[in-house]
């Protein structure tokens, strides 16, 4: 393999990361906390985009409760973004572990 056909393997590859960090942004993700009373929607780039709480726990007394869910969930939703990012990056790189890709997401 020479050195031009490296390169064009290296920008067909960054071109097909771009695309799916593009899908990514598209694809939405539901984090759940206290089963299901607290759920945050994220997208596959890691941002927040809604959250819905049950009417059931918005008391007072429960506040820090409250707080402690949304937390739970947001980070939940979070985690699970990042896990479809890295199945797709696996997609593209079929299954190889490089140097670099993981920590993209």
């Amino acid at each position: 393999m020479d050195l031009q056909s490296i390169m064009q393997q290296a920008q067909q590859m960054q071109a097909k990361m771009a695309e799916i960090q593009e899908q990514l942004a598209s694809k939405t993700i539901t984090g759940s906390a206290g089963g299901g009373m607290v759920n945050v929607i994220v997208n596959g780039k890691g941002e927040v985009l809604s959250m819905t709480i049950e009417d059931a726990i918005l008391s007072a007394e429960e506040k820090e409760m409250l707080q402690d869910l949304i937390v739970a969930a947001t980070n939940d939703g979070l985690r699970k973004a990042k896990e479809l990012g890295k199945e797709e990056m696996k997609q593209l790189t079929g299954g190889l572990n490089l140097p670099g890709l993981s920590n993209m997401f």
